[in-house]
């Protein structure tokens, strides 16, 4: 989950399976990688509006207020 000034931005982010770089906040705090791409996206405004979904999405790491893995059902 990644909240924007004006979005709630849901996703999945693709990891490395273990090791170097393998955890969320590896992805998160890169400074060498400006965006992180997410599939399966739905992003739902803070404001007034309706939800949409997308294949995929390119988030830039800059718009980023608050960021954090949500547990898998």
């Amino acid at each position: 989950m990644f909240e924007t000034d004006r979005h709630m931005v849901f996703g999945d982010i693709t990891l490395p399976p273990e090791g170097f770089q393998s955890r969320f906040s590896d992805a998160v705090n890169r400074s060498d990688i400006p965006f992180i791409p997410l599939v399966n996206v739905e992003i739902q405004p803070l404001g007034p509006g309706e939800a949409k979904r997308h294949d995929f999405l390119v988030l830039a790491k800059a718009h980023i207020r608050v960021a954090y893995p949500l547990e898998q059902e």
